[in-house]
C-alpha cells in the first residue's frame, strides 16, 4: 500500500511486504518520500504470520507525524523535521494505491531470489478498508490549516503517548532488522540530519 502524489517531484508513504524464500519470515518495508527524494527506509520482521489471517496495516499521516501501525502497535515514526531542513510530505494531495508487482531485482534478499512465475497467479485481498482524510478538491485542502480543529478529525493532531511509544521501543528492540539511520556504510558523508535527532 502506498499513499503517492504526482510528478518528479513527489512525496510517498510506503507500507509494502517484500517476498521472501518459502519458510523465511516475511520483511514489511516501509519508506518516505518528499519532494522526489526517499532512501528513508526502515524494515522489519512482524511477530505473527501476516499470511494466516486478515491484520490491519494503518498509516497516520498529519502535518507533525507519520506513524506506521499494525494492529494498532505502531512500529515508526518519521516526525516532521523541516525546521532542520529535512523536507517533510506535505504540500502536496496524495491518493492510495494498493497493487503486486515485481520487485525481484531488489525486494527478495537483496535482488538474490527471483520471482517463481509457475506460482501464479499472485492475490492480495483486503477488508474493512477505511481512510479518514483531508480531501484536495479545485486546489485546495478540505483541511485548512486555520480552519477551527472541530472540523478536522481528532488524528489531524494525534500523537504517539507513553504507552505507544514504549510498544514502538519493544517492536524496534525486539523486530527491526534496517534502519537507514544506522547505515553509516549507505551514508558515507554522513547520516541524514533527522537520524542525528534520534
Amino acid at each position: 500500500m502506498q499513499l503517492s502524489s504526482k510528478g518528479s517531484t513527489w512525496d510517498e508513504i510506503d507500507f509494502e511486504f517484500l517476498g521472501n524464500l518459502s519458510g523465511d519470515p516475511y520483511i514489511l518495508h516501509t519508506n518516505v518520500f518528499s519532494q522526489g527524494k526517499g532512501n528513508r527506509e526502515q524494515q522489519f520482521y512482524l511477530w505473527f504470520d501476516p499470511t494466516a489471517d486478515f491484520h490491519t496495516y494503518s498509516i497516520l499521516w498529519n502535518p507533525q507525524r507519520i506513524i506506521f501501525s499494525v494492529d494498532g502497535t505502531p512500529i515508526r515514526e518519521f516526525k516532521n523535521m523541516e525546521s532542520i531542513g529535512v523536507p517533510f510530505p506535505k504540500n502536496q494531495p496524495m491518493r492510495i494505491y494498493s497493487s503486486l508487482w515485481n520487485a525481484d531485482d531488489w525486494a527478495t534478499r537483496g535482488g538474490l531470489v527471483k520471482t517463481d512465475w509457475s506460482q501464479s497467479p499472485f492475490t492480495a485481498s483486503y477488508r474493512n478498508f477505511n481512510a479518514d482524510a483531508c480531501v484536495w478538491s479545485n486546489g485546495a485542502s478540505s483541511c485548512k490549516s486555520n480552519a477551527p480543529s472541530s472540523t478536522k478529525g481528532a488524528w489531524f493532531s494525534q500523537e504517539m503517548d507513553s504507552a505507544s511509544q514504549q510498544r514502538l521501543r519493544w517492536v524496534h528492540n525486539n523486530y527491526m532488522i534496517y534502519n537507514y539511520c544506522t547505515d553509516a556504510k549507505r551514508f558515507p558523508q554522513g547520516l541524514p540530519p533527522e537520524c542525528k535527532m534520534a
